[in-house]
C-alpha cells in the first residue's frame, strides 16, 4: 500500500512533502483512537529486542537518525511508529535557515537521497521547550520509553576555532532533556565543518565536553558521528581519541560526498550535498567492521547508512553495530519499516 502512496508523494518537492507528511501524522496522532491504531499497526513489542547500550535501556535497537526531526516536533508520532530511539537535531545554539532551497533530492533508481540542508533548525531554546514537554509526558525512564538523543553542531557563522563554544552551549542547554549526546562534525553541508574531524580539533571539543560531563553526578553518554569518507589513518586517530577520552560510542556513518557507483544521471545537475541510502551501505558496513575489529568491540557503535530491511540491519550488527538507525530507508519503505526490521530481528 505504501509503495502506491509513495508514487504519489514522490511527485512533490521532497522537503515540502516531508513536512506535509509529518504534520498529517501529527494531526492523526492527536485523535486518541487513531493514535492507538497507529501503535497497534506499526509497533512490534518484543521483550527479547530490549538492549542495554552505553548504560541506556532501549526497547528495541532500531532508531531514527538525526536530520529527520531536527526540532523535536514529532516525538509522539515517531514513538507511535515503534522507534526504539530518535536522535533529534542537528541542533545549533542559534536558529538558522540552512542552505538555499532546493536542498533535498531523491534518486529513486538508486534508492538514495542527496541533501545539503546545512543544519537548518530553530535553535536550542526552541528545542528545549519541546523536550521539556516530552519529558513531563513520559515520566521516569523505563524499558517502555523511547530514548531521545541530542545531535549537536555549530552555527554556520561560527569560526572553527570558536566551534567548541557552540558545542558547549548546546551540551549544557540540552543536558537535562536528552538521554545521550552525539557530536556532529561530519556533515558535508556546513563549510569547513569536516576539518573539525582532525585529531587536535576534535580533542579540544570532546575533552571540553567530557570535562563538563564529569561535573554531573550522572554523566550522559557522549558519542561522535563520523564520516564514511575518512581514510584508515583518520579512523585510527578517531579510535585513539575515543579511547583516550572515554567516549561512550561512535555513530557510523554520516552521508558521503562520493558519487561512486550511482546509476542516476541527475547527480551533476543536483550538485553538492551528502549522499545517503543504498549506495552508502557497503562503505558504512566497512567502517563499522574496521572500528569493531580494531577495538575488539570495546567501543559501542550505532550503525547508520543504507538500512532498508531486517537483512540490512542484521548485516550492520554482524559488522559490529550495537544499534542501528534508519533515515533514507524510512522515506522509501514507509512507516512500517521499524516493525518489519524488528520482526526480522526477532526471527
Amino acid at each position: 500500500m505504501y509503495q502506491l502512496l509513495r508514487k504519489c508523494l514522490f511527485q512533490f518537492d521532497p522537503e515540502m512533502i516531508h513536512h506535509f507528511s509529518m504534520e498529517s501524522l501529527r494531526l492523526i496522532s492527536g485523535i486518541p483512537v487513531a493514535r492507538k491504531s497507529l501503535s497497534s499497526n506499526f509497533q512490534w513489542p518484543n521483550k527479547n529486542l530490549e538492549k542495554t547500550v552505553f548504560g541506556l535501556r532501549f526497547k528495541n535497537p532500531v532508531g531514527l537518525g538525526a536530520g529527520f526531526d531536527k526540532n523535536a516536533l514529532y516525538l509522539n508520532e515517531l514513538e507511535s511508529l515503534g522507534f526504539g530511539f530518535v536522535e533529534i537535531g542537528t541542533v545549533t545554539p542559534l536558529p538558522q535557515e540552512g542552505n538555499e532551497k532546493p536542498r533535498l533530492f531523491r534518486l529513486p533508481v538508486d534508492k538514495a537521497l542527496i541533501n545539503r540542508m546545512g543544519f537548518n533548525n530553530q535553535g536550542v531554546k526552541a528545542v528545549i521547550e519541546r523536550l521539556r514537554e516530552w519529558k513531563l509526558k513520559t515520566g521516569p525512564s523505563s524499558s517502555a520509553k523511547m530514548i531521545v538523543g541530542g545531535n549537536i553542531g555549530k552555527n554556520k557563522n561560527t569560526p572553527n576555532e570558536e566551534a567548541w563554544r557552540d558545542y558547549e552551549t548546546c551540551f549544557i542547554a540540552l543536558f537535562d532533556y536528552v538521554d545521550y549526546f552525539v557530536v556532529n562534525v561530519s556533515s558535508p553541508n556546513t563549510p569547513g565543518l569536516r576539518a573539525l574531524q582532525e585529531k587536535d580539533a576534535l580533542r579540544k571539543i570532546l575533552s571540553h565536553l567530557q570535562a563538563i560531563n564529569k561535573t554531573h553526578s550522572a554523566p550522559k553518554p557522549l558519542l561522535l558521528k563520523i564520516s564514511p569518507d575518512l581514510e584508515k589513518t583518520q579512523l585510527d586517530d578517531i579510535i585513539e581519541l575515543a579511547t583516550e577520552l572515554n567516549l561512550d560510542g561512535l555513530v557510523a556513518t554520516n552521508t558521503t560526498i562520493s558519487r561512486e557507483g550511482l546509476i542516476s544521471s541527475e547527480t551533476e545537475k543536483i550538485g553538492a550535498g551528502g549522499l545517503s541510502g543504498k549506495p552508502i551501505k557497503s562503505r558504512s558496513d566497512e567502517v563499522i567492521h574496521y572500528i569493531h575489529s580494531k577495538t575488539g568491540g570495546k567501543i559501542p557503535i550505532i550503525g547508520s547508512g543504507g538500512i532498508f530491511t531486517a537483512g540490512d540491519a542484521k548485516e550492520k550488527m554482524i559488522a559490529g553495530a550495537d544499534l542501528v538507525q534508519v533515515w533514507t530507508g524510512f522515506i522509501y519503505e514507509g512507516p512500517a519499516i521499524v516493525k518489519k526490521i524488528c520482526q526480522g530481528l526477532s526471527e
